[in-house]
């Protein structure tokens, strides 16, 4: 029997389903671009046209499995960010708008910080999907990044999303710093998204998340703040003597994230970044005269 309804009759209703059950109004239509390899305009123009019955069936079975919880990006595999594709699945975190906003942060410090023309080193802790990584390389061209993430899984996924996008990213396995550590690097530039969940934040979050995300690269089991203090107190270790560090926060955590910095760098010039949302979302720090150990 030929199907009857048109491509908007067909996100219409996975819309109105998607809806009552609490997910994200819009991942009927980027299931439906997905599945089709359209663009937004492409599916708009396409509104009347009628529903092809073999894809009708695909898109009758991602609109379940989002339903059930499966997060869009693990049904189309990508995410975007800062404008380009990044492969994701259950081994990485799928990387979040907030993000580019810490990478921008990032990149508007260096250029006050640093002559445009100096080549730089810089480190990613804990990759992912090598989205900051990647992308830090790819928008400053000065920049020499390198990655670290205990998790093989991650590397590899962060290792295809580098060779993809064609960055220059070196990776490191290993457990936050120490790789770097080891390697006797110094970085002009540390930058890290850690997991800063606290651990009772969690039954907070949805299903979507909590069920198809790594939890290691969400919550540290504890108060969300044991990553900033393990890697604040081994910075000193891998800085040159003027650096740049940013950290991703949540949003209540700006305070205590800038004081373990002071902590370690009484000196340093630090300030706190907010999102469009106005909530804060980055610590940033300058720092002179770094002494190691």
């Amino acid at each position: 029997m030929k199907n009857k309804r048109t491509i908007f009759e067909a996100l219409k209703w996975a819309s109105s389903l998607l809806t009552d059950v609490g997910r994200d109004q819009n991942a009927a239509e980027l299931l439906l671009m997905h599945l089709f390899g359209w663009s937004r305009s492409e599916l708009l123009a396409s509104f009347h046209d009628p529903m092809p019955e073999e894809q009708d069936q695909r898109f009758r079975e991602f609109v379940t499995q989002h339903k059930q919880g499966v997060p869009v990006q693990h049904i189309t595999g990508v995410e975007f960010f800062y404008g380009r594709p990044f492969e994701v699945n259950k081994h990485v975190l799928i990387p979040r708008p907030e993000t580019e906003e810490v990478v921008l942060a990032a990149l508007n410090m260096l250029n006050e910080v640093f002559p445009h023309d100096q080549q730089l080193t810089a480190v990613d802790v804990g990759t992912g999907s090598g989205a900051i990584a990647i992308t830090l390389a790819l928008e400053n061209e000065s920049l020499s990044v390198t990655a670290t993430d205990i998790s093989l899984d991650a590397l590899s996924v962060a290792k295809r999303n580098q060779q993809a996008l064609g960055a220059d990213v070196h990776f490191l396995h290993g457990d936050l710093l120490e790789p770097v550590m080891a390697q006797g690097m110094k970085v002009d530039v540390f930058i890290s998204n850690p997991p800063y969940i606290a651990i009772e934040e969690m039954d907070s979050l949805s299903e979507v998340v909590t069920q198809h995300e790594p939890v290691n690269a969400l919550t540290d089991g504890r108060d969300g703040l044991w990553f900033y203090q393990r890697l604040t107190q081994d910075l000193h270790n891998v800085l040159n003597n003027q650096a740049v560090v940013v950290f991703e926060i949540g949003h209540t955590q700006a305070q205590e994230v800038k004081s373990l910095l002071m902590q370690a760098f009484p000196l340093a010039d630090v300030s706190i970044v907010k999102d469009i949302n106005g909530k804060d979302r980055a610590v940033c720090a300058y720092i002179q005269n770094v002494k190691s150990d």
